[in-house]
Order: C-alpha cells, then structure tokens, then sequence
C-alpha cells in the first residue's frame, strides 16, 4: 500500500518547500490534465448512503467495493449521527434518491479517547463554548446502535427501514455488523 508517507527518493525537498495544500493542488493538476467527464449525475447509482468516521485509515470505496458515482458519503468525527448528518442524510434521500443507509464506526477511535470535557477546555482558550456536542463514546458498538436509532426515529428521513450499523477493524479491514437491539 502507498500512502503518503511513501516519498519517492529525491523528492522531499520539494515537498518541504511547499505546504500540503500546494501539493494536493499540483496533484489535482496531473489529475485533472487527464480527467474525462463520466457524465454522471448527482443521484448515486446504488441509492446509498454511507456514514462514517472522518479516520484517515478508513479507505471506504475500497473497503465496500464501491466505484465513483455508487454512494453518497457523509463523514466527520466518529460517524457519529448528528443533525448535520440527519441535514446530509435528508437531502440525499428527498432530493437524490437515496433509500438505504450504511452507518460506519471502527476500532481505535478517537473519541474514544476524550471527553465532553473537551468542550469545557476549548472554551476556556477561546473564549466562547462550541455549539456543538463532542459526541464522544467509551463503546463504538453501543455507539453504532444510538446512531441507528437516531436515523430511524428521525421525522426528516424517508426511507429508515434499511438502516444498517458497522465497525470496522483498522487492523484487519473487516466489518463487524452491529445488531441493533
């Protein structure tokens, strides 16, 4: 696997004397010069949504075998349901069509590892408390199941009879589904 942290010999003075915006867009560049229309609409192919962790070890088209255009993808910190992704989750099924939901957690998370305190302590150095929840969590699968649930009572969301919650291992890439009673 190449990630990132694989540097080709000789290149890393040009990477040091740029910022990573710089290299993402040159990157964008080569990519573009060779990017063809696909034609695709907005609306994806297989009428699901995927929501899942932020986590830069979760490849999720690869993981599920997905191609571009097939899903929708919503992420932020932990996967967790918030009103934001009920917002996402919304307009993927009202005005693109979407019908099934595949909620994603994974092992080692980071909110497993801090508080709500971390509101508290943002506030004392800012100056101002976030309007937001942390939604921090000791138990990812305990997790899966209250994020489940969020979707299914939510009066905004059309389709909440296929809604199905996972963790995934970031040391094996296998999903373990959540059963949600």
């Amino acid at each position: 696997m190449t990630t990132s942290a694989s540097v080709p010999p000789g290149s890393e003075s040009a990477i040091r004397t740029g910022t990573v915006t710089d290299r993402l867009t040159e990157a964008n560049q080569r990519y573009a010069a060779a990017f063809i229309d696909p034609g695709m609409d907005a609306r994806p192919v297989l009428h699901v949504a995927v929501v899942a962790c932020m986590d830069a070890r979760l490849d999720l088209h690869a993981a599920l075998g997905l191609e571009l255009g097939d899903c929708h993808t919503i992420r932020n910190a932990g996967g967790v349901v918030t009103d934001d992704v009920i917002r996402s989750l919304t307009i993927s099924q009202r005005a693109l069509g979407t019908r099934s939901i595949v909620l994603i957690h994974h092992t080692n998370c980071g909110l497993e590892s801090i508080t709500e305190d971390f509101r508290h302590e943002l506030e004392m150095e800012v100056g101002q408390r976030p309007a937001w929840a942390v939604e921090a969590f000791r138990d990812a699968d305990q997790d899966v199941r209250q994020s489940m649930q969020r979707v299914r009572t939510s009066p905004f969301l059309l389709h909440t009879d296929d809604v199905r919650g996972f963790v995934f291992d970031v040391r094996t890439g296998l999903l373990r589904e959540i059963d949600p009673a």
